[in-house]
């Protein structure tokens, strides 16, 4: 009786990788330093003169309340008035378009369904 054997190969040597460990460049910001409100000037210094700047923004008085309103400027106010107005035309006519077609369609939409409902009915 005959052993079996097994012929293995020599072990090759196989070389690893070197894979290096990934760097990246982290995104960072200067920190924005916001003082208290309540922020004041030390004992003997005085403040400086600030100069208020022009907004753009108009106050109206209301003399009843005695109270300002801010108004914007021109241009804003003639977008927003000229929209309001082409706004509203569109949809006085389109209503009006619309109630003429109903009026109009309305006998026609009649007729047919007259002469369509009998022969539903016999069939």
């Amino acid at each position: 009786m005959e052993i079996p054997t097994i012929v293995i190969p020599p072990v090759e040597n196989i070389e690893t990788i070197s894979i290096p460990l990934p760097t990246a460049d982290v995104p960072f910001y200067v920190p924005l330093v916001v003082p208290p409100s309540d922020l004041r000037e030390p004992e003997g210094v005085q403040a400086e003169a600030s100069e208020e700047t022009d907004t753009g923004i108009r106050n109206v008085n209301i003399p009843i309340i005695d109270f300002d309103v801010p108004l914007p400027e021109n241009e804003i106010l003639i977008t927003a008035s000229t929209t309001a107005v082409v706004s509203v035309a569109a949809t006085l006519t389109a209503t009006a378009a619309f109630k003429w077609v109903v009026t109009a369609m309305k006998p026609i939409l009649k007729t047919a369904w007259k002469k369509i409902s009998p022969k539903s009915q016999k069939v």
